[in-house]
């Protein structure tokens, strides 16, 4: 990874921060988009302040903004860009959501981001490279056996008929060792070693593309259902289901409890 896609990534969660910490727990508009998901003034002026960053800086990349839509590039880089994950929990006052920030390289993810800045925490992984949590090393932790585990995952509502009871079978497995809410931040706290998988379903391309960076860089891993990975054509119109765990060594144990076995 170029030192200068390092600096550029810092430098855009930092305008980020900078655009979302005058709204954090103050009046701003807000308004709901098609899919009735909200977006609030504070979302469209983080990622306007990135966007600017990066056509600046590195024309000829692409960028795709989930509040400003995709830009075409010809380098066959990408910016993936996710002003405000956790819209919800930043609208209800909850330092939980987060930016994300990711490169991809030919539709695979090379560099991500996740920026907190009401606590002020930035977990940054590069591909083959580890993980930092402001600027030191996080690894994830072991995990014995699934019984032990600790699952994340944002909200039940995400869920639908066929996938809902999926994940209470695996919730089973980890006798319902259960934390909703969290958004971006809980894929973090795998990465830290404070969490031991989070598994979600519904998410685009903006919502995963950073995580894969950093919770791999921290010796984790993340894969969709059939445990695949994640790259810029996984997924559907219904969004793509993910695994973000932090001992591989659990990966089947995982997969066999979303089977119901």
């Amino acid at each position: 990874m170029h030192q200068n896609d390092i600096e550029l990534v810092h430098a855009l969660a930092d305008a980020a921060g900078e655009a979302i910490r005058p709204f954090y727990r103050a009046e701003f508009a807000h308004e709901a988009k098609s899919d009735q998901s909200p977006v609030t003034e504070a979302d469209r002026a983080a990622e306007a302040a990135m966007r600017k960053l990066i056509e600046a800086a590195l024309p000829d990349d692409a960028i795709i903004g989930e509040e400003y839509g995709a830009k075409d590039g010809k380098s066959g880089r990408t910016w993936v860009l996710d002003p405000i994950d956790g819209t919800i929990s930043f609208m209800a006052g909850r330092p939980i959501f987060g930016t994300l920030i990711a490169l991809l390289q030919d539709g695979f993810p090379l560099l991500g981001v996740i920026d907190q800045c009401i606590s002020g925490e930035r977990w940054v992984g590069v591909t083959g490279e580890g993980a930092t949590l402001n600027g030191k090393p996080v690894n994830t932790r072991k995990c014995r056996e699934l019984g032990e585990a600790t699952l994340a995952s944002s909200a039940p509502q995400y869920f639908d008929d066929s996938t809902a009871p999926r994940f209470m079978a695996l919730a089973d497995k980890t006798n319902r060792r259960v934390v909703w809410g969290g958004d971006c931040y809980n894929y973090g706290l795998v990465a830290s070693g404070h969490l031991d998988l989070v598994v979600e379903h519904g998410l685009k391309l903006h919502d995963f593309a950073a995580l894969a960076p950093i919770v791999e860089g921290a010796g984790g891993l993340v894969c969709d259902w059939n445990g695949e990975p994640l790259h810029a054509g996984s997924g559907d119109e219904a969004g793509s289901s993910i695994i973000a765990l932090g001992d591989p060594a659990r990966l089947d144990d995982v997969l066999e409890g979303l089977a119901g076995h």
